[in-house]
């Protein structure tokens, strides 16, 4: 590339950032071929708002009836570390709705203070209307369920902790 092409992808890739933050978009990628063997491979995104979502399961606001069955030793040192840095913290493989029971009316799959086995199915989570079981990715006990019943969640959000 030329010179002047340098000059050009760089307005371009500012032009990116400028609609990345005017449209509060999270990423944009974009793929430019000027030639043969001449092409631009852009990818923008904001890891910040990426934190912020990641966060928002655990600032969900519950119920005072469920609240106990929901985040149980609130004044312990677990309420104040970030769940999603929990070793045991199991996070969204998607995008998508979190179900905890199969159907409506039918029993949860897990609740607090729950024993799991790897593999056992914990959550399902619509996405596209497809409804994906979320298995547990190792055995223990359900400590903490950092989502409600019907909410949204984001790729890589916790959403329970199993020790």
């Amino acid at each position: 590339m030329t010179k002047k092409a340098n000059e050009t992808d760089v307005i371009f890739i500012q032009a990116l950032a400028e609609l990345l933050s005017a449209q509060d978009l999270t990423e944009i990628e974009v793929n430019r071929n000027y030639g043969e063997d001449d092409s631009l491979n852009v990818r923008i995104s904001k890891t910040q708002n990426v934190i912020q979502m990641a966060a928002t399961p655990a600032m969900i606001a519950t119920p005072a009836s469920t609240a106990a069955a929901v985040a149980p030793a609130a004044a312990g040192p677990e309420a104040t570390e970030d769940p999603a840095s929990h070793p045991g913290a199991v996070a969204s493989p998607m995008v998508g709705t979190v179900y905890m029971q199969a159907e409506p009316g039918t029993p949860a799959f897990i609740a607090v203070g729950s024993v799991v086995s790897e593999g056992d199915t914990i959550l399902i989570i619509e996405a596209m209307k497809t409804m994906n079981q979320i298995p547990a990715p190792h055995g223990g006990t359900v400590k903490r369920i950092l989502v409600e019943d019907g909410a949204p969640v984001e790729y890589g959000a916790p959403m329970v902790i199993i020790e």
